[in-house]
């Protein structure tokens, strides 16, 4: 198992006064701004170039961005610990398979438990559609806006909250205590979305299966992948019109019918699939571990 020594960490005067914080909150603010570095620099970029020209310049940035935070060049007393933080990066082929598979099911569960949940209470696109600008821009323009902030919110979020802060937390507390909180500081990051409220259960139970994800593949490759694909879908459908909205009235109004009966099926189904890719990769992890001990 990939571990961590304390020597590993910088040794000068800010290194040892930053090891006296309490590693929750230091990890918390490690995770925090590594994920708004990325997306800060986004904004900037977004706001400085017209349509494909951003997207362009974000991917570029955002390579150099997933590189650094690998553990690639200077300062060589911090690479043991970027390196430690971003997992493995090189999968066995079972593991992309089944972790593929979960990144599918977790896709899967987002939007049908959004849709379950609109199914019980009303959806207030007034709330949701925070983007709607983008359906009064060409096609090429919105596109590129919905692919640049999925790459960038899938990228710089998983490094930042499964990998930066809730990585070092495993080690100490074991995974379900590390992935509450990375879940949990997650959540309170995007509180400030009014939309969110409406679907704060479902929201922290995605943050909560990636986190494990990342945690049973010991890879933040997978939920980045599914990262970024549910997020071109919220925000081409979600939070914009450029995939058509939501218009299913609640059964309070039309009553329990075959659409609200299907949704929750695909959700329970979407659930239990999941956690049947969960338990193959652990048990690849475990494998995997034995093997290294012997």
């Amino acid at each position: 198992m990939q571990q961590l020594k304390t020597s590993n960490y910088p040794s000068n005067a800010f290194g040892r006064f930053w090891m006296k914080v309490p590693l929750v909150l230091r990890s918390i603010l490690i995770g925090f701004g590594v994920s708004s570095l990325g997306v800060g620099i986004w904004t900037i970029v977004a706001m400085s170039l017209p349509g494909p020209w951003s997207v362009l310049l974000m991917a570029t940035i955002l390579i150099f961005f997933w590189m650094y935070f690998s553990g690639k060049w200077k300062p060589s007393n911090t690479q043991a610990f970027r390196r430690f933080c971003i997992r493995q990066i090189n999968l066995k082929k079972p593991v992309w398979i089944w972790g593929l598979v979960a990144a599918f099911f977790i896709v899967l569960f987002l939007h049908s438990s959004w849709i379950l949940t609109f199914r019980i209470v009303e959806f207030q696109p007034e709330i949701f559609k925070t983007l709607s600008f983008i359906n009064d821009v060409p096609a090429l323009q919105a596109w590129s806006a919905i692919i640049g902030i999925s790459m960038v919110a899938g990228i710089c979020e998983e490094v930042g909250y499964r990998g930066y802060l809730q990585k070092p937390l495993e080690q100490k507390y074991g995974p379900i205590v590390a992935i509450s909180i990375s879940s949990i500081i997650f959540i309170v990051i995007h509180l400030h979305q009014a939309w969110l409220v409406s679907i704060l259960v479902p929201a922290f139970f995605i943050s909560f299966m990636i986190g494990y994800l990342a945690y049973a593949t010991n890879s933040l490759i997978p939920g980045i992948m599914a990262h970024v694909t549910f997020d071109i879908i919220n925000v081409s459908y979600w939070w914009s019109d450029v995939m058509g909205t939501f218009e299913r009235k609640p059964i309070s109004v039309t009553g329990v019918d075959n659409h609200f009966i299907i949704t929750v099926i695909v959700v329970l189904l979407s659930t239990l699939l999941f956690i049947i890719a969960i338990r193959k990769l652990l048990k690849l992890k475990d494998v995997a571990l034995q093997q290294t001990i012997v």
